[in-house]
C-alpha cells in the first residue's frame, strides 16, 4: 500500500492531466475531484481511473476543456450537450445551469447528455446542497454494458447511479449517491488492483453461477497492465433483487432515453446521461419547516437501538465524512497495483521521474 499527502496526489494527477492536452484548470480540477472520491472512501471514482481516463483520451473517446452546447433552453428546463468532455468539466457547467434555473424558478431539470465519465454523482448533489437546493439525479452510461438484470446473467444495463442530495445549514449535507448494481464497476477495478476484495456473489457468470473474481467481469488480464471489461464474461448484478434491477431500468430510461443521451446499448460510445431535477427548499416550503423537520427526524431515525457489533445508525454521508477527516490527516492509501498503474500512465505522457518520485516523498 502506497500512502499519498492530499494536495500531493492532486498535484501529481493534474501533472498527468496537463501532459496529455489540458489546460492547466482543467487538469487541476479532474485531480481535484478525483482525488475527492479517494478522499470520501469512493477509491471505484477516485485516482484510479486515470489510466483510463488517458486511455479514452489517446483514443479520441474524450476531449479536453470542452464548453457545453445548450440547444433547449427554457426558464427551468435545458438540455445541456457535454460535447464529450471530461465529466469533471461538464458535471460543474449543467449542474451550474440547475442552480441558477432553480433560484431563478424554484425548480428546474437539466438533461445532460454526451459527457465523459461524470465521476462521483455525490459530487454534484454537494454542489447543488452548498446553494441550499435538494437535487435528485438519475445516470446511465451509454455503451457501458455492465450489468445483468435480475433474473438474467446477460448484460443488459450500466451501473445506471442514482443520488439525491438534501442540505442542512450549519451540517453536512444528506447525500445518498449509489450504483443500482450491487457493486459500481470502479469496485471491481479496486479489487482486480489489489484493493477491496468485492462482496460475496457480486458477480454472475453466463451459466448463471456466482462469483467474486474480478476475472469475470474484465477477463485474464496483467497484474498492472490494461484492463477491459469487454474482454470479461461475466456481468454485475443489480442490488436488491427486482428492486434494484427495477430502479437501474428508470435510470436508463431517464438518464439515458430522456436526456438524448441514449441508454446502454451494444456498439455505442461511452457517454454518461443524467436527468437532474433542482427544488429550492426556500420556494416550496414558506412556512420554514423544512428544515427543522429534516433536524428532528434525522435526531428520531438515528436514535434507534443498534444491533450488536454496530456502534451507531449512520445516515447516507456520514461514512463519507468520517473518512474525509481521516484521509485529510493521513493520507490517500493507494494499493500498489494501482499506484503502479497510474504511474506507467504518467510516464507515458511524458511526467517527469523527479515529480513522480515528488508524488510520495
Amino acid at each position: 500500500m502506497v500512502t499519498l499527502q492530499v494536495d500531493r496526489l492532486i498535484d501529481f494527477v493534474a501533472q498527468v492531466f496537463e501532459r496529455a492536452g489540458s489546460s492547466k484548470d482543467e487538469a487541476r480540477r479532474i485531480g481535484s475531484y478525483l482525488t475527492t472520491a479517494n478522499l470520501t472512501g469512493h477509491d471505484s471514482h477516485g485516482v484510479i481511473r486515470v489510466p483510463v481516463y488517458i486511455r479514452w483520451r489517446n483514443a479520441g473517446a474524450v476531449h479536453p476543456d470542452q464548453t457545453v452546447d445548450v440547444p433547449v433552453d427554457l426558464p427551468s428546463l435545458a438540455v445541456v450537450d457535454g460535447k464529450f468532455g471530461y465529466g469533471q468539466t461538464v458535471g460543474p457547467q449543467a449542474v451550474r445551469l440547475g442552480v441558477e434555473k432553480c433560484k431563478s424558478q424554484g425548480l428546474s431539470a437539466i438533461a445532460l447528455k454526451n459527457s465523459g465519465h461524470i465521476g462521483r454523482i455525490g459530487d454534484w448533489a454537494e454542489m447543488a446542497a452548498a446553494e441550499g437546493l435538494v437535487s435528485i439525479h438519475f445516470v446511465t452510461a451509454a455503451g457501458s454494458i455492465l450489468v445483468a438484470p435480475f433474473g438474467g446473467t446477460e448484460r443488459r444495463l450500466s451501473t445506471a447511479p442514482y443520488c439525491v442530495g438534501i442540505p442542512r445549514p450549519g451540517q453536512t449535507p444528506v447525500v445518498l449517491d449509489l450504483a443500482t448494481s450491487i457493486v459500481a464497476e470502479g469496485k471491481v477495478l479496486v479489487a482486480a488492483r489489489g484493493g477491496k476484495k468485492l462482496p460475496k456473489g457480486a458477480l454472475i457468470n453466463p451459466d448463471g453461477s456466482l462469483s467474486e473474481d474480478p476475472a469475470t467481469l474484465y477477463g485474464p488480464h496483467e497484474k498492472d497492465g490494461p484492463i477491459n471489461h469487454a474482454n470479461g464474461q461475466g456481468a454485475i448484478r443489480a442490488f436488491g433483487e427486482h428492486k434494484g434491477s427495477g430502479l437501474a431500468l428508470i435510470c436508463e430510461l431517464l438518464g439515458g432515453a430522456l436526456t438524448g443521451n441514449g441508454a446502454t446499448g451494444p456498439n455505442r460510445p461511452f457517454a454518461n446521461g443524467m436527468f437532474s431535477i433542482y427544488v429550492d427548499p426556500q420556494r416550496i416550503d414558506p412556512a420554514h419547516i423544512f428544515d427543522a423537520e429534516v433536524t428532528r427526524y434525522i435526531d428520531f431515525f438515528k436514535s434507534s437501538k443498534t444491533v450488536g457489533g454496530v456502534d451507531q445508525v449512520l445516515i447516507p454521508g456520514d461514512p463519507e465524512t468520517a473518512t474525509r477527516a481521516e484521509r485529510i490527516a493521513n493520507g490517500v492509501p493507494l494499493p500498489d497495483d494501482t499506484w503502479a498503474a497510474i504511474v506507467a500512465t504518467a510516464r507515458e505522457v511524458g511526467v517527469p521521474e523527479i515529480a513522480i518520485q515528488a508524488a510520495t516523498a
